[in-house]
């Protein structure tokens, strides 16, 4: 079983990440940092001072202003990427399969949307040169994580990676997400991919991370019939979680009711994104994957 197409990876070659407010590297990437380097892209001019390196004065300049100057470069550093998948039972849940994914096509599985999401984002973070990692977040293992890992050729262990990582039990979002944002590594750009099916909440967990110096992006992915149940009369419905049982009746009330209070949690998840400066990406698994990375995610700025 292939994640991706190979079709629809050469569209992904075209692509990188983007971060509103560029975080310092620690090896030479493709993208500009804020600090004063030493590549090949000029930046400025300051005057020079004792101890400065010599090789770094303009001396066309100094022959015309009889002043010495130093020149400045952009430093062009990586960006540092963490892909988190919510590996809780809720997210293994949906129709359908399929073994390739191209232009198009419908993955209505959550937690095969997920991983295919995290494929196309960890593709493009290897192969334009950021530094990757991926963790799968449960709460009843140790969290399963992939790299940090930096370059095109980690994209088949990555693959191979997400293929075998599965979702299962339940997840605390709020403490896996501080959990990664001490033990994580360096600060930069995080996409949480998850239902955000949390008791305990997730709000307090995006704080952590911003108070890291991350710059957050959730990807909130439900199914078809998670957002317009196909289900009518008196039920008992199980959590796929915990196993625990709800005796419901379903009319065209209850449905009335499911709609407005499922708008009504969205809207309450955009207020939490929005005041902690987070992405917020809605996604039913029914629109086309390409759609979700090649237009959703460049809407909003993530890439380009």
């Amino acid at each position: 079983m292939a994640l991706l197409a190979a079709d629809f990876l050469a569209k992904l070659d075209r692509l990188t990440l983007v971060a509103r407010r560029v975080r310092a590297g620690q090896t030479a990437g493709e993208r500009r940092s804020t600090k004063r380097g030493t590549s090949v892209e000029f930046a400025d001019y300051r005057d020079y001072t004792q101890g400065d390196d010599l090789r770094r004065v303009d001396w066309n300049v100094y022959a015309r202003l009889e002043r010495p100057y130093v020149k400045l470069f952009e430093e062009e550093e990586d960006l540092a990427v963490h892909v988190l998948l919510d590996g809780s039972g809720s997210m293994e849940w949906g129709d359908g399969d399929k073994e390739t994914v191209g232009p198009g096509d419908q993955e209505r599985d959550k937690w095969m949307y997920a991983r295919r999401l995290a494929a196309a984002l960890g593709y493009v973070a290897l192969t334009s040169g950021d530094r990757l990692a991926v963790a799968s977040l449960r709460s009843q293992i140790s969290n399963s994580k992939f790299g940090p890992a930096r370059g095109r050729g980690h994209v088949l262990r990555l693959f191979d990676w997400l293929e075998e990582v599965g979702a299962e039990g339940t997840t605390d979002l709020n403490a896996a997400l501080r959990s990664y944002a001490v033990s994580g590594g360096r600060a930069g750009l995080v996409v949480l991919i998850s239902d955000l099916f949390s008791p305990a909440g997730y709000a307090e967990g995006l704080t952590a991370l911003a108070a890291r110096g991350h710059e957050v992006a959730i990807v909130h992915v439900l199914s078809p019939d998670e957002v317009e149940p196909p289900l009518g009369g008196d039920l008992r419905l199980l959590d796929v979680e915990t196993g625990e049982p709800q005796e419901v009746t379903i009319d065209g009330g209850m449905r009335a009711l499911y709609r407005r209070r499922l708008e009504e949690w969205q809207d309450e998840i955009r207020a939490t994104c929005r005041a902690r400066d987070v992405h917020y990406i809605p996604v039913v698994t029914d629109t086309p994957f390409d759609r979700v990375v090649l237009y959703d995610l460049r809407r909003v700025g993530l890439v380009r």
